[in-house]
């Protein structure tokens, strides 16, 4: 890979070139105004995509690229997920006809681990935390031939999930959007919208939001170079896990993403229950923290618009019913 390969206008023409292989396997997510701030805010509602998630368009660029190429139907795929990005291949891998086997970690949602195995895919629970299941699935490819699929450490899986930011440059116009906030985990959804935005336009500012309790990119962006940092329990479990040491998301962010912010479990959690009490939306705990990122700064955004990408509503209902019982 060369400088060139991730130059914001080479990503921009990558993400457009992934649209066009994967729009009639995708939804164009509606973008929704808030009823808390009205206009100044509006919901990129992934919410509402095929498999839950925003993870089914990287996935679907990822393998309808190794289709193109012939590699699909030649090859046993492996992938290690915190369950989202799993799930979307195990759709994708349905849909186009490939061999998969998803790595999980033990701790994964179960609404997402029974959809995966509907899809009569290949499952492997290892370690705590998604970081220790990338570990266990990037060794059996070695050891096994299995070809990895990254859930963000790779640059078709970028590409797909940049058509986001296509989406919203058609919907608001390159003059229409101040701001927008992206959880972050890999860092594979934030480098493919911010990529897309900052080649049309410098201006509009990327916020990435960070779990507390799980924040290696985050920490790692604003101390400029790759870090261990420790994992416990977040609701924002979609975001949870280490990244690669040698990650291309790390080097788009550093370029591309204007603020960093951390919110704490307490953050999270209000947001969520904003999300289903004042938005009318149940979402999962990541796109609660990407709304909690918002919220800590929207006093001195007033009068701006803003973007929170609602990156998926994979929970579990018991989870829902705990967090709105208690609340």
């Amino acid at each position: 890979m060369t400088k060139n390969d991730i130059s914001l206008e080479n990503l921009k023409i990558n993400s457009k070139n992934a649209h066009k292989r994967i729009v009639e396997k995708i939804s164009n997510s509606p973008l929704i105004k808030s009823n808390i701030y009205g206009t100044d805010l509006f919901f990129k509602a992934e919410n509402f995509q095929f498999s839950g998630s925003f993870k089914i368009r990287g996935a679907f660029s990822k393998l309808t690229q190794l289709d193109k190429e012939g590699v699909l139907k030649n090859v046993k795929l492996i992938t290690a997920s915190s369950g989202n990005h799993g799930l979307a291949c195990s759709y994708a891998a349905r849909e186009l006809g490939g061999d998969l086997t998803v790595v999980l970690p033990e701790t994964v949602a179960t609404v997402k681990l029974e959809k995966i195995r509907s899809y009569g895919i290949t499952v492997i629970l290892e370690g705590q935390e998604s970081g220790e299941a990338e570990t266990h699935a990037q060794k059996l490819a070695k050891e096994e031939g299995y070809l990895y699929v990254s859930p963000y450490n790779d640059l078709d899986i970028i590409a797909g999930q940049g058509t986001i930011g296509l989406e919203l440059i058609e919907a608001l116009g390159q003059n229409g959007i101040d701001n927008v906030f992206v959880s972050m985990g890999g860092g594979g959804l934030i480098s493919g919208i911010s990529a897309v935005l900052k080649a049309v336009n410098p201006k509009i500012k990327v916020w990435g939001v960070s779990a507390e309790n799980s924040c290696t990119l985050g920490d790692s962006l604003k101390l400029g170079k790759i870090v261990d940092t420790k994992h416990l329990p977040t609701l924002a479990d979609g975001v949870s896990g280490g990244i690669d040491s040698d990650t291309v998301t790390f080097e788009i962010c550093q370029s591309t993403v204007d603020d960093l912010l951390w919110c704490d479990e307490k953050e999270i959690t209000s947001s969520f229950l904003k999300f289903a009490f004042d938005e009318h939306q149940i979402v999962e705990g990541s796109a609660a923290l990407a709304l909690a990122g918002y919220e800590k700064v929207s006093d001195q955004l007033k009068g701006q618009t803003s973007v929170v990408i609602a990156c998926g509503a994979n929970v579990d209902q018991s989870l829902v019913q705990k967090l709105l019982s208690e609340n």
